[in-house]
């Protein structure tokens, strides 16, 4: 029998996303493609809803459905099912993911407070992904990776120059901080290392051509 994380179309994953997927170990694979699919999902959301109302109420609805008992969640939407299956017990992490991309609901330019909170829901999913891959002593390191990440892709995203520089500017302090992550979190190694280069880019996308694809390749490999 088929579980729900082998119905999710992956396809409509970002690159970078898609990359750093293919090094993930099998024992943790589900869950990671789950956090990159609702992650996805939700700035499809935010980016695609023509009033911030509505982008509220999607969110809303996702916000609500974790927040029930896995039994009494809406069947039928292959994320929600597989984060049911393979998320159980860190809801609250994703809760706060849903959170954080409810702060880009607004009119540019966002304040620096705002882009702080959307990274800080990213990297919290990626410390609770650190404790489902049985690696809790690497919490803090995860969540700091993905924080760098969240900032970086971020600035690659947005279209106000002012909102750019606040997301690099918030970088700053963390980009640097390149220890090593379990091999269980290696997606996210990837992700850190692409975001590192394109911020020293001031916050250029992180794959544009083929030395960022061999970049995510030797990540994958070695891990920095």
């Amino acid at each position: 029998m088929l579980s729900a994380a082998d119905s999710m179309d992956l396809g409509f994953l970002p690159l970078p996303q898609r990359l750093a997927l293919n090094y993930a170990p099998e024992r943790i694979r589900a869950q990671t493609a789950a956090l990159f699919a609702l992650d996805a999902r939700l700035g499809e959301l935010v980016a695609k809803a023509n009033e911030p109302l509505l982008a509220q109420l999607r969110l809303a609805w996702w916000r609500d459905e974790l927040s029930k008992p896995q039994e009494e969640r809406a069947r039928g939407d292959p994320i929600l099912d597989t984060l049911g299956e393979t998320w159980p017990g860190e809801e609250h992490a994703l809760i706060r993911l849903i959170d954080g991309w409810e702060q880009l609901v607004g009119a540019a330019p966002l304040p620096g407070s705002a882009l702080e909170s959307f990274a800080d829901g990213r990297a919290g999913a990626f410390a609770a992904l650190a404790r489902l891959a049985g690696e809790p002593s690497a919490e803090e390191i995860a969540r700091d990776a993905g924080r760098v990440w969240a900032l970086a892709d971020l600035a690659a995203r947005v279209s106000d120059d002012q909102e750019r520089q606040t997301a690099c500017r918030l970088a700053e302090g963390q980009e640097h901080r390149f220890p090593r992550l379990p091999r269980a979190l290696r997606p996210l190694a990837v992700l850190r290392g692409l975001a590192h280069r394109a911020l020293l880019l001031g916050g250029a996308p992180l794959v544009t051509g083929r030395r960022d694809i061999l970049a995510a390749l030797r990540l994958g490999m070695i891990g920095r």
